[in-house]
């Protein structure tokens, strides 16, 4: 088999993925995922497809990550990660898509107004 790539996207957090098969490596913009995602729970997330269909150590995976804070990376990288299982075999897709993984996330951040100093919030109005 050879390489399968992939995109997964969250917030403003950009994935690239690519997968071969190899011992369970995953290295993360030339960095390895505990150095990259310090937090245990990043790297549970971005583990969860892997581990969801039982293959964690069985593929290597390069990834390309920019754009987002480390909470959107890491589930734009949990997204590419599933699509890139799924194409490697698509009877995955109906246990990933149970737990979650296959859905685009598609909430960001809502632009700002003018005449509001946010979104949402208005200046302080004043009666007289």
């Amino acid at each position: 088999m050879e390489q399968i790539n992939a995109i997964g996207r969250r917030k403003a957090a950009v994935a690239r993925v690519y997968v071969t098969p190899g011992t369970g490596v995953i290295t993360i913009n030339k960095r390895a995922l505990d150095v990259y995602f310090p937090s245990s729970i990043l790297q549970y997330i971005v583990k969860q497809p892997l581990n969801t269909l039982q293959v964690d150590g069985n593929y290597d995976i390069k990834v390309n990550l920019r754009g987002g804070g480390y909470k959107g990376q890491a589930e734009a990288l949990r997204l590419a990660i599933a699509r890139a299982l799924v194409k490697i075999n698509p009877e995955d897709k109906s246990a990933l898509r149970a737990e979650g993984f296959m859905t685009r996330d598609p909430r960001t951040v809502e632009r700002k107004k003018p005449g509001q100093p946010k979104a949402r919030k208005r200046f302080q109005f004043s009666k007289r």
